[in-house]
């Protein structure tokens, strides 16, 4: 039997706890979106920048990240404000629970998006009309599941699509290597989004929600390994081609390391461990940025 989500009028409530309502609504409490959307942006900005980015630039992408990811939660939450509460993890959400109602979600979504927007006005044109793709891609994203097995892939879209803005901020144009990171970010997203979709599979599976997760069945954790390869053979290959050296490489080793650490918590399928092996992606991108900016710090 599964829970409906609850539609009863939550009392009223006081500013201080309609903000803190809004801050559950954009999971503020959880910065592990906004980390893994964060770390292909700051790739890209120090490829681009060879490794001297303008620190303005910078800073605009980082508070623009945090910014979108928090309108991304609200329109995701929206969009599954009748799905949510037949799902174990997510039936305690603001909107699931009725504590923040749908008209709520869809105006912090109008709100977030717009001061994306206008923090993007401070870069050039070509960066702002980018950046359109990026709030469509937001908005998309989250009814996707409903259509098709592939749902991760429109997130890892819209998570990687901050490499061809970043690239645009500091060069003018997406060059093949900026390409060639948005892919690396897109596959990157598939897989930890895949680890992510494995902790809900049973319900998602009862409330006919599609994700890679239930696609790939018994074969999930061999598939999410060859994408790991993949994922991993690419960015050496950015690295090559950037000219990059020890530093670089070594951090790629510790992400290589940290790709095997996830399969072996996934070994048993665990709901548990499978959330760490998500949330373990977070040092596996830091890791990345890390070995890139001492590598150009120190070349």
């Amino acid at each position: 039997m599964t829970l409906a989500a609850n539609t009863s009028p939550p009392s009223p409530l006081d500013w201080r706890q309609r903000l803190r309502a809004y801050a559950l609504l954009v999971r503020f409490h959880r910065p592990i979106g906004s980390l893994l959307l964060l770390w292909p942006a700051l790739w890209a900005l120090w490829l681009a920048a060879e490794g001297q980015p303008p620190g303005r630039v910078v800073l605009i992408f980082i508070v623009g990240v945090f910014l979108m990811r928090s309108a991304g939660c609200a329109i995701n939450d929206y969009a599954d404000r009748n799905l949510d509460g037949q799902v174990a993890r997510t039936r305690e959400r603001p909107l699931a629970t009725g504590l923040v109602s749908p008209r709520e979600a869809l105006g912090v979504f109008v709100v977030l998006g717009l001061a994306a927007f206008l923090l993007v006005l401070l870069l050039d044109w070509k960066t702002i009309a980018l950046s359109v793709v990026a709030l469509g891609l937001a908005v998309l994203y989250p009814f996707m599941k409903r259509f098709t097995y592939w749902p991760q892939v429109f997130l890892g879209a819209a998570f990687g699509w901050a490499v061809p803005m970043a690239y645009t901020a500091i060069t003018g144009q997406v060059p093949l290597q900026g390409w060639l990171v948005f892919v690396a970010a897109l596959i990157w997203a598939l897989i930890y989004d895949t680890q992510y979709a494995m902790v809900d599979r049973e319900d998602d599976l009862k409330a006919a929600i599609k994700s890679t997760a239930i696609l790939f069945g018994r074969h999930d954790r061999l598939l999410i390994g060859l994408l790991q390869l993949v994922f991993l053979g690419l960015m050496a290959y950015i690295g090559l081609t950037a000219g990059r050296g020890a530093w670089y490489f070594g951090g790629l080793a510790v992400a290589a390391g940290l790709s095997a650490y996830q399969q072996y918590l996934m070994r048993d399928r665990e709901v548990a461990a499978c959330f760490r092996a998500f949330l373990n992606n977070n040092y596996l991108g830091l890791a990345l940025f890390l070995g890139l900016f001492l590598d150009y710090a120190l070349a």
